[in-house]
């Protein structure tokens, strides 16, 4: 991997969230290339650190810095931003306030405020970056020209909710979580959190063509268990900030900004173009979901769904003919 900008932090002060306040708030966040260039916004996702964006980020990349001034940010509650792992007492661990989308929004508009942004050529991102990414032209109408969102929806759905109830569950019932006051890792709750969240990622397909054996890999379904999932999260995860960032994603709903809860009225009023692209087997966020919201956006906005057995994954730069056809979808997008 090339060697990546140092990572930037903006103090916002005392911020007012959705659950409280963050005394000072931290946003990391990190740029590429000129801002003599229009900005491109690339927030991260569920399991997402800043180092996660490079895949869509480079000379090589639709998101190419000679072109574009790309700002990558880092979601409250992933450990790089204000997070309950690095939040001092009174509000650390399960202290921490409850973040919403919108207030990852507000924040992010006054980095770019700070830089000297004076608007936003494309939001993008997948997953939570993609409801991110619909947020923006929501929140500031008249900063954003186009948005696309991967792997993602205008409203986490009942189903998404619910989905979501599994691995929080697992974790904050398992016998180490202490209801967040653990002292060390609580390795029984994120291991099951990791076997209960993996399935949910990826296409029946995908498993059923026994696809997690990743070329030889692994050797069996057990071992990429352990190794791609709990490893993963017990790497590079706190309990805590799993459990915080999990309800901004179950609270995601862009009409809670305006339109009172009318979703439909709340994206036809949408004046930024939009590229809506679900995968054809993400359990997630179903194309079904996206399908609904591109009919209430009308004419500003257009569905291409990725035709990929890698379920939810496919969107985030699991494997290269999904990324090729995504990179292309959205490089024909900016050139509109």
């Amino acid at each position: 991997m090339a060697s990546q900008p140092e990572t930037q932090y903006h103090h916002h002060g005392r911020l007012r969230v959705a659950g409280g306040v963050i005394p000072d708030a931290i946003t990391a966040y990190r740029t590429y290339g000129s801002i003599e260039n229009p900005c491109i916004v690339f927030p991260t996702c569920y399991g997402g650190k800043l180092d996660s964006q490079v895949y869509m980020v480079g000379e090589d990349k639709v998101l190419d810095p000679r072109k574009y001034f790309v700002v990558t940010f880092a979601l409250f509650s992933n450990g790089e931003s204000s997070s309950p792992s690095n939040t001092p007492a009174p509000y650390n661990g399960p202290y921490f306030p409850a973040v919403s989308y919108e207030d990852n929004i507000r924040a992010q508009y006054a980095v770019l405020q700070k830089l000297g942004v004076k608007k936003v050529h494309l939001a993008i991102g997948f997953s939570m970056g993609g409801q991110q990414a619909y947020y923006w032209p929501v929140v500031f109408p008249d900063y954003v020209e186009k948005y696309v969102c991967i792997c993602g929806s205008a409203r986490t759905s009942p189903h998404n909710q619910c989905f979501l109830e599994g691995p929080k569950a697992a974790l904050v019932a398992s016998k180490d979580f202490d209801n967040g006051h653990y002292h060390d890792t609580p390795q029984h709750g994120i291991r099951a959190f990791g076997r209960v969240y993996s399935a949910w990622a990826y296409g029946q397909t995908w498993f059923r063509e026994h696809l997690y054996l990743q070329g030889g890999l692994y050797p069996d379904l057990s071992t990429f268990l352990r190794e791609r999932w709990e490893s993963g999260f017990l790497k590079s995860w706190d309990a805590n900030d799993l459990i915080t960032l999990l309800h901004t994603w179950q609270s995601g709903d862009v009409s809670k900004v305006r339109n009172g809860g009318d979703l439909k009225q709340c994206l036809a009023e949408v004046k930024a173009k939009g590229l809506i692209m679900p995968s054809k087997t993400d359990l997630y966020f179903p194309p079904e979901d996206s399908v609904d919201e591109v009919t209430a956006l009308g004419d500003n906005a257009r569905l291409v769904v990725i035709d990929t057995v890698w379920g939810h994954v496919a969107g985030g730069g699991s494997n290269k003919p999904d990324d090729d056809f995504i990179q292309s979808q959205v490089q024909k997008f900016l050139e509109e």
